[in-house]
């Protein structure tokens, strides 16, 4: 097919004029024109096959790269999740809920205060802690 095809332009080119220099001396070597080696490989006509064959059944190649085609995934995705979210805060929107969430915080809150103060204690004060049970750990092993 391909070949079929460069044939019939070898023979559009009967149209334009020919060179002078064909016909005054018949033993010059006549100049032939060069093959394109991509053109002419085996690889690049099936290829060239296949692709004509697609246009013509209306099937055309990935107009979009890998790269684009994964990031509108994701941003579909992200779209998707920030529905959820909202779906579900709007679910929580009920006074019942409200209430239950607002009592949980309360206990949560009364639970909480003695462990956060310790952690606000000064820093001096929780090394001295540290040395103290060093110490006495040292005190029992000598004991032994």
């Amino acid at each position: 097919m391909y070949s079929e095809i460069q044939r019939e332009r070898a023979d559009i080119g009967g149209l334009m004029a020919r060179p002078e220099y064909r016909e005054w001396n018949p033993e010059l070597i006549k100049p032939k024109k060069l093959l394109n080696p991509v053109k002419a490989s085996r690889s690049h006509q099936e290829l060239h096959r296949e692709l004509l064959m697609n246009h013509r059944r209306g099937l055309g190649v990935d107009s979009k790269p890998e790269l684009q085609r994964v990031l509108e995934h994701r941003r579909r995705n992200q779209l998707i999740k920030k529905k959820k979210e909202e779906l579900e805060a709007k679910r929580l929107q009920c006074p019942f809920e409200q209430e239950l969430l607002k009592r949980q915080q309360r206990l949560n809150q009364l639970e909480k205060p003695p462990e956060k103060e310790e952690d606000h204690a000064p820093e001096f004060i929780k090394v001295r802690e540290n040395l103290r049970r060093i110490t006495t750990l040292t005190r029992e092993e000598r004991a032994l």
